[in-house]
């Protein structure tokens, strides 16, 4: 069960950006449709349902089948695909890159938050029907990204060449990281599922996107998940109009520019600009081969390739074999809300920062600019390790501060001495107040005399109260080392554990009630960081 909940702003891991969306702030309102509430999913259906093209929903529904033609579908599955071919069906997605075995925890967090969406929405709105969509981003060719997990402090790594997307990868060199990982795990019944997870996704299939697609129907499939990869042909082809835009008139690149401008000049600010784009936002994609699109002076070309086209060879090309023409990130949003009957995205911080770069493109291309939901964030913490937390008279709460200031906490805790200054120094300051008030009665020359002397005598106090902590620090090593142990468990490299750690460790401890736990307890639309006992 959840032990407490934590306001993402007080947690210091999210950027000014995001927390400033959560709390509504009215300089962020141009750059998205509306806030992701019950109420505002009524609007967002009524405005979807208008503007989706209705006729996109046989191919959607085909393209899916053939993506599943090779895999067990379960029957919430099946029932979730065939019902994107009535009006009344609406999806949410989140998308992820194909992390081997998943990667970070966060993996998990972003599909049960859309899972538990859809359960909420369809209670709220019985009259429609809500399928959640996990998008595989099999077009990334960053292979130095995917291409390990973390468990137990180790990085296991499939190392091997790579070009082109990851999704097309053969498996070769797989068998070798299975034994590696299979050598540390145990022999519990737990450790004997993620064996054969392991296994049978990585030696039994093709390619890395038949590898992950089965691994996360596994894991999803009693839940109706329903994952689509669009690098597809069909699904493509519905895209051929924005496709041609991009390349003869360049929209994205002149609307973005802008709405980045916007953003940087937002008063008294200091946001980050996620993606920046390019005057194309496509890549050619052929044959172990993913590359930048460019043109100059009329002639387009493959970047770092002999590859060339006029500009109508090129559009012949598009029209020819759109499954070629792969969108990059500033592109993919609006590919995304083409061919899906979409309400919103869930993702990540930086996930949300970029999709807040794009509404002006969506705007120009009539397309409807989805709901942006933050996903689900957690700290999984044992009972031990509670315990742990209790004895040091710590709060959770504690363990998100810097190391710096939780050993200084730890300190003054457990301190037979009192070695916070305050209330010294509020006392200093209403001296010198007095002290002020002489100055102006004799000579106004005399006050900034006065309040160099006042930061000197707080610098002093400030000074000794650091060297004292540092003295009680040493007395204080044993209790401060637990304090340190338990915040590097919890958060390796002094990051959120859901960033660095696979679900694998998890697993291993509580098999299917990891994610049983995860279903019942993630609330998508309670944005708070949530503490949830394991």
């Amino acid at each position: 069960m959840p032990t407490d909940c934590i306001p993402f702003r007080d947690t210091h891991y999210f950027s000014s950006l995001i927390c400033d969306y959560l709390d509504e702030k009215q300089q962020l309102k141009p750059f998205y449709n509306r806030y992701p509430n019950l109420d505002n999913f009524k609007i967002q259906i009524d405005e979807k349902q208008l503007s989706f093209n209705s006729e996109f929903r046989e191919t959607l529904v085909s393209s899916l089948r053939s993506q599943y033609k090779n895999l067990t579908v379960s029957k919430s599955t099946s029932t979730n695909i065939e019902a994107l071919k009535d009006t009344n069906t609406f999806t949410v997605t989140t998308g992820h890159q194909l992390n081997l075995f998943t990667g970070p925890l966060y993996f998990f967090y972003k599909i049960v938050s859309t899972i538990n969406l859809c359960k909420q929405l369809k209670e709220t709105y019985p009259q429609y029907s809500f399928v959640p969509v996990y998008w595989m981003a099999s077009e990334d060719h960053d292979f130095d990204e995917i291409n390990y997990f973390n468990f137990d402090g180790k990085k296991i790594q499939w190392n091997r060449e790579s070009t082109g997307a990851v999704g097309e990868l053969d498996l070769q060199g797989l068998d070798e990281v299975y034994e590696v990982f299979s050598g540390q795990l145990n022999s519990t019944t737990n450790a004997k599922v993620l064996k054969e997870l392991f296994k049978t996704a990585y030696l039994k299939h093709q390619n890395l996107t038949d590898a992950m697609r089965f691994l996360v129907n596994e894991f999803f499939k009693d839940h109706g998940l329903v994952i689509l990869d669009g690098n597809d042909k069909n699904l493509k082809r519905l895209f051929i109009p924005i496709m041609e835009d991009e390349l003869v008139n360049q929209t994205s690149f002149k609307l973005v520019s802008e709405t980045n401008a916007q953003i940087n000049n937002l008063t008294d600010q200091n946001y980050k600009i996620q993606v920046n784009p390019r005057e194309i936002n496509l890549f050619y994609l052929h044959k172990n081969l993913r590359e930048r699109i460019v043109e100059v002076d009329g002639k387009y070309s493959v970047y770092g390739t002999d590859i060339s086209w006029s500009k109508d060879e090129i559009l012949n090309e598009l029209y020819s074999n759109p499954e070629r023409f792969s969108p990059n990130v500033i592109l993919r949003p609006l590919y995304e809300e083409v061919i899906l009957p979409n309400l919103c995205y869930i993702g990540g911080g930086g996930e949300l920062a970029y999709w807040l770069q794009l509404k002006s493109n969506f705007e120009a291309q009539k397309v409807t600019f989805p709901l942006l939901l933050l996903r689900n964030s957690a700290l999984m913490i044992s009972e031990k390790q509670l315990d742990k937390l209790q004895k040091l008279q710590l709060s959770v709460k504690d363990l998100f501060l810097s190391q710096d200031q939780l050993l200084n906490k730890v300190t003054q805790i457990h301190s037979k001495i009192d070695i916070d200054f305050s209330a010294q120094k509020t006392h200093l300051e209403q001296q010198f107040e007095a002290l002020y008030q002489l100055a102006k009665q004799t000579d106004n020359s005399f006050i900034g005399a006065v309040a160099a002397q006042e930061r000197k005598q707080i610098k002093g106090l400030e000074h000794l109260e650091r060297r004292l902590l540092k003295a009680q620090k040493r007395k204080l090593h044993e209790v401060l080392d637990r304090a340190v142990d338990l915040q590097n468990e919890l958060f390796p490299n002094q990051s959120l554990q859901e960033r660095y750690t696979n679900f694998s460790e998890f697993y291993l401890e509580n098999g299917e009630e990891f994610l049983a736990k995860l279903i019942n307890y993630l609330e998508p639309l309670k944005a708070e960081f949530l503490v949830l006992k394991m």
